[in-house]
């Protein structure tokens, strides 16, 4: 693992990050005044998005929120969260009557968002219920999903322009909801899964994600013994550590992405819980991150 600041550009605020793998296609650190986030450059160079992933940095939240907290549901003020909003969207170039909120609930359903949805969990109610990932073509529409720990994966198709944006916990990656969000693009938009290029976004790490046997044994079943011992190892205890970065990789990978066009984070959740929201690391007290994609 390896330390290394981020600083905002002519003032004196740093952030010590913890990276792993050095020298992986991550993550950049990005600031608009005092507001992180971060990009992937394998995304920004395709031209045709604009996508972000907050931090729990820059924004008005108190306690166990503080202080960029993006949800609803955790106990914050109504008014700091739509606050935060509001401050994420400037940074990161989006309208916050545009965005289109998921309602995650472990699945691997994908749902096909229009122009009409714009709004949907942020400025008016969902018409729709159990949806984890979301594909659009409409420029203009931002997806937003949300975490702290699970798995976000960005997708976009340069060619056809599409996108797609899926959150994957355990449960979705056993569900293979890459794939099934590959899958959908393909159906709906005519994607060619090796046009498309795609990011895994920061989440929790295999030296930080233990789970039981029963967790591994969905895998087992989900992958080809041969991936086995590339996902996940045995410890003393009998617990697991299990690797969601290259399962979702190997999903991809399945679905005809090329290697080349998929980039990991290279950043842990976890071993960073000063600068994103962790699930484990904060014991369930927490606010959350959110993960944001529209076409230009």
């Amino acid at each position: 693992m390896t330390a290394a600041r981020a600083c905002k550009k002519g003032e004196n605020m740093q952030m010590e990050i913890n990276w792993k793998n050095e020298g992986e296609r991550r993550t950049k650190v990005r600031w608009d005044g005092d507001v992180p986030y971060l990009v992937y450059p394998i995304l920004e160079e395709t031209g045709a998005v604009i996508h972000g992933f907050s931090t729990r940095l820059g924004g008005v939240s108190q306690g166990v929120c503080a202080s960029m907290n993006l949800s609803f549901s955790r106990g914050d003020e109504e008014a700091a969260v739509l606050e935060n909003y509001k401050r994420i969207a400037k940074a990161i170039g989006f309208s916050l009557d545009s965005a289109v909120a998921s309602d995650q609930t472990h699945t691997a359903n994908v749902r096909t968002v229009t122009a009409a949805d714009r709004g949907c969990g942020l400025t008016k109610p969902r018409p729709y219920h159990d949806v984890d990932g979301m594909i659009t073509n409409a420029p203009g529409v931002t997806l937003a999903t949300f975490y702290a720990d699970c798995v976000p994966l960005y997708l976009v198709d340069p060619v056809k322009r599409a996108i797609g944006l899926s959150h994957s916990g355990w449960k979705g990656t056993v569900g293979k909801i890459g794939k099934a969000t590959v899958e959908a693009m393909e159906r709906e938009y005519k994607t060619a899964p090796e046009d498309l290029v795609v990011a895994i976004g920061p989440s929790i790490c295999q030296d930080c994600y233990e789970v039981s046997g029963d967790v591994i044994e969905k895998f087992r079943e989900a992958f080809d013994e041969k991936l086995w011992d590339r996902l996940f190892y045995q410890k003393e205890n009998g617990k697991y550590q299990l690797d969601l970065w290259e399962a979702n990789r190997q999903i991809f990978l399945e679905a005809g992405v090329r290697e080349e066009k998929i980039a990991l984070p290279g950043l842990c959740t976890c071993c960073n819980p000063e600068f994103l929201f962790s699930h484990r690391a904060s014991k369930g007290k927490r606010g959350n991150l959110a993960a944001f994609l529209a076409l230009r």
